[in-house]
C-alpha cells in the first residue's frame, strides 16, 4: 500500500485553490477600440485555449510537485520482514499505601510496591513462578511503563529494551510527600493510552495495577471515564487489585467495584491479587490471554517515487515556458 515519507507536505495542497484563482483573475492584455461590432465576425484565434491550457498545465504542475515533495512512495515487497508482538502499558500504582509491608512474596513479606516489582520481572523475562507456572517472556513486545499516585508521568515509553525498562521500574519508589501520594487512577489510564497512541502494532493493551481507590478532585479523569476512552479505542485493561485481603473497608469495596467496571467496559479482566502468588497468576492468566501472535509485517526498503512526480511537474513547467513563447505567445 503507498504511504508518503513527509505527509505534511501535502497541507501545500491547501493552497491549490487559491493559486488557480489567482490565475484566472490576472489582468489581461486589451487594446482599447471604440466600438467592436466590427470584430464580432473574427475568428476566437488562440488567446482563450492559451489562457485555458496555461493554468491546466500550472495547476498539473503545482499539484505534482506537491505530492513530489510528500515523498511517495511503495513498500519492496522483497525485503519484508514477519512480526509478532503486542503494545503492553504496566500502570503501576506508587501512592504512598503501596509502601505497606504486608505483601508476602513466598516466605518473604514485602511492600506491596517491592512484591509488584519482583513478580512482573517474570511477565517480561520469563521464568518460574511462584507455584510452577512458566513464563516464556515478551521478547518481542514493546512495553511501557507508567508509574502514577496524584499525577501519572511515563517513566519508560514503549520499547524492546526490557533491560533498560526493568532498571527503571527497580529505581522507582512509592511516593512519600503527602501532596504527591494520592491515587489518580483516571488519569493515569488515560495517559498510558496516549503512551500507546504511536504503538506500531495492531495490538495494544494495559495492565493497570492499584491497590486503593481514587482520591483525587475534579479536574481529574473519573476512572469510568477513562476506561470509556480504552473501550472506544478497543484496548482492553487487566485491572489488578492488590489491596490486601483483611482490608474491608468502605473504599476497598468501592475500588473493588471501579476496577471490575474498568475491565468490563474495555473487555478486559479484573484479577485480585493480595499476595504474590495470586499476582503471578493473574499475570501468567493475561501472559496466556495476549499470547496468540498477531502476525504483521515491517520492511526494510521502499520504491520512492518522488523523481517520477518531480519530472513531471518539471515537464508542465517547461511545457509552459515554450508553448507562452511559441503558440501561446502573447502581443502587446
Amino acid at each position: 500500500m503507498p504511504s508518503f515519507a513527509n505527509p505534511w507536505a501535502l497541507l501545500l495542497l491547501l493552497t491549490l485553490p487559491a493559486m488557480v484563482w489567482r490565475w484566472r483573475r490576472r489582468n489581461r492584455a486589451a487594446l482599447a477600440f471604440p466600438a467592436i461590432a466590427a470584430l464580432a465576425d473574427l475568428p476566437a484565434g488562440r488567446t482563450r485555449v492559451a489562457r485555458r491550457g496555461g493554468i491546466v498545465l500550472k495547476t498539473a504542475g503545482l499539484l505534482l510537485l506537491v505530492l513530489a515533495l510528500a515523498g511517495p512512495r511503495w513498500p519492496d515487497e522483497g525485503s519484508r520482514i514477519p512480526t509478532e508482538g503486542i503494545s503492553i502499558a504496566f500502570v503501576l500504582d506508587a501512592s504512598h499505601s503501596m509502601s505497606e509491608p504486608d505483601f508476602r512474596v513466598g516466605d518473604q513479606l514485602l511492600s506491596r510496591f517491592d512484591g509488584v516489582r519482583r513478580v512482573f520481572r517474570l511477565l517480561v523475562e520469563g521464568g518460574t513462578g511462584l507455584q510452577g507456572e512458566t513464563f516464556a517472556g515478551r521478547p518481542q513486545d514493546l512495553i511501557a511503563l507508567v508509574v502514577f499516585a496524584t499525577r501519572p508521568e511515563t517513566a519508560c515509553p514503549l520499547t524492546l529494551d526490557h533491560a533498560a525498562l526493568l532498571k527503571i521500574l527497580d529505581g522507582e519508589e512509592p511516593r512519600s510527600i503527602v501532596t504527591e501520594a494520592t491515587t489518580n487512577p483516571g488519569d493515569a489510564i488515560a495517559w498510558a493510552l496516549h503512551a500507546l497512541q504511536k504503538a506500531p502494532t495492531r495490538r495494544q493493551t494495559v495492565i493497570f495495577l492499584t491497590d486503593g481507590e481514587a482520591n483525587v478532585p475534579s479536574p481529574a479523569l473519573k476512572p469510568r471515564q477513562a476506561a470509556q476512552l480504552a473501550g472506544n479505542l478497543h484496548i482492553p485493561i487487566y485491572a489488578i487489585d492488590a489491596a490486601p485481603e483483611n482490608d474491608t473497608t468502605g473504599d476497598a469495596a468501592k475500588a473493588q467495584e471501579t476496577l471490575q467496571e474498568i475491565a468490563k467496559l474495555t473487555e478486559g479482566r479484573y484479577f485480585r491479587a493480595a499476595d504474590g502468588a495470586a499476582l503471578t497468576q493473574a499475570l501468567a492468566a493475561i501472559d496466556r490471554l495476549e499470547r496468540a501472535a498477531i502476525r504483521s509485517f515491517h520492511y526494510r526498503r521502499y520504491d520512492e517515487a518522488y523523481p517520477w512526480f518531480a519530472l513531471a511537474a518539471l515537464v508542465c513547467w517547461l511545457g509552459i515556458v515554450g508553448l507562452e513563447t511559441t503558440r501561446w505567445r502573447k502581443t502587446p
